[in-house]
């Protein structure tokens, strides 16, 4: 079968292999036509023209330095990560007054709490409220070895820790908490977060997810590891796909005390599953205080807008401390809202559980959620509210 190329495509395709030649030292690597075809329709973002705020992703990141981390890491792609994991994890670790055998790295913190939720659904069920992100225990549900035992639904959408504490019986063996709470993006008090906690632990673990905990108001009084020196049954995940704008690139870390980590990495791969650039890119990032207040300071404008849109269109929404909103649509479907949205390309998530008047849209480049904001009473008006 003969294949045939344009001049531009075949000249779009030649720089990409002359890139190649160059990353690789001169080696010279050809493509199968099929591969070239392909390679021309990569995308690694939105489209032109399509705001992407359904996905909870920090569009500001990578931060200067960690692309030019990333970039050099790129070259020594062939070999395995090496000597950069001890780094990060020393570095994660002097943070929080813990040591290196008190973490383990995941590609972003999806992989860890995967792995914790197959660990504990061999012992019982995982406890939570009626809504959490809930995504990394469904897998050991879908490997017939785990349930989710759920709390009925609040009025408030608040976690109610005190109803959470009273349903760990004895065949719970985790209850998981999301702090600020995904997707209501609700923040449960600090205070008596930890009271909780350290309750709670006594009874089985507890797991806090703070994939967002650096975008609130005080991350240091949230979060909840101190309490894991302190010797209680207390795991705390975090990502760099927040608030470092790094979810392309995987690199997320669970902290424990030592006998529990190496417990929990027999049900994962560990530092072997990581690479090059994403562990690169986060050592470069995590002491970049300035594009963390950057990151944050955009965040912040861009939920601004969106909160003043929604109570300006006569709509109301659940406090957040995080990179997106919970908006409550009133009588109007959230699934329907969703596809109307995307008629103004403008990407938003649909319906939760039996959620199926709210609706959940993320931050993102300032343009991209003004096109949420223009496009709000446009929609409203086009399904009679």
């Amino acid at each position: 079968m003969s294949f045939q190329l344009s001049r531009r495509r075949f000249l779009g395709q030649s720089s990409l292999v002359a890139a190649a030649a160059a990353v690789g030292g001169g080696q010279l690597v050809t493509m199968a036509p099929r591969a070239q075809a392909a390679s021309m329709d990569l995308r690694y973002g939105p489209a032109t023209g399509v705001a992407k705020l359904n996905a909870n992703e920090n569009p500001y990141g990578p931060s200067r330095e960690a692309v030019a981390a990333m970039t050099a890491a790129i070259n020594q792609g062939a070999y395995y990560v090496g000597p950069t994991v001890p780094m990060l994890m020393d570095m994660i670790a002097e943070r929080n007054g813990l040591t290196r055998d008190h973490i383990s790295l995941s590609g972003g913190s999806s992989g860890v709490l995967t792995s914790l939720a197959i660990e504990k659904s061999r012992e019982g069920k995982i406890l939570g409220p009626d809504l959490f992100w809930d995504t990394t225990s469904k897998k050991a549900v879908a490997q017939g070895i785990g349930e989710i035992k759920r709390l009925p639904k609040t009025k408030d959408l608040t976690v109610d820790l005190d109803a959470l504490y009273n349903a760990i019986t004895d065949d719970v063996a985790m209850v998981q908490i999301c702090n600020p709470n995904n997707p209501t993006a609700i923040m449960s008090d600090p205070d008596e977060l930890r009271a909780f906690c350290i309750k709670a632990s006594k009874k089985c673990t507890v797991l806090v997810d703070e994939a967002y905990n650096e975008i609130t108001d005080n991350p240091e009084k949230n979060s909840m590891v101190s309490l894991i020196n302190e010797g209680h049954d207390v795991y705390v995940a975090k990502t760099f796909s927040k608030i470092y704008g790094m979810a392309g690139m995987r690199v997320g870390y669970m902290m424990a005390a030592p006998e529990k980590i190496e417990a929990l990495e027999r049900f994962g791969m560990g530092s072997y599953a990581m690479n090059q650039a994403g562990v690169a890119g986060a050592v470069a990032s995590y002491n970049d205080q300035k594009f963390v207040e950057y990151s944050k300071k955009k965040i912040w404008e861009a939920r601004d807008m969106i909160n003043d849109a929604v109570k300006k269109n006569g709509l109301t929404a659940a406090p957040s401390q995080t990179s997106f909103v919970f908006v409550n649509l009133g009588s109007l479907n959230a699934e329907t809202f969703r596809q109307e949205m995307a008629k103004q390309n403008v990407l938003i998530r649909g319906i939760y559980q039996d959620y199926t008047n709210w609706s959940r849209v993320s931050t993102g480049r300032i343009p991209d959620v003004q096109r949420y904001v223009d496009a709000l009473p446009r929609v409203l008006e086009a399904m009679g509210a």
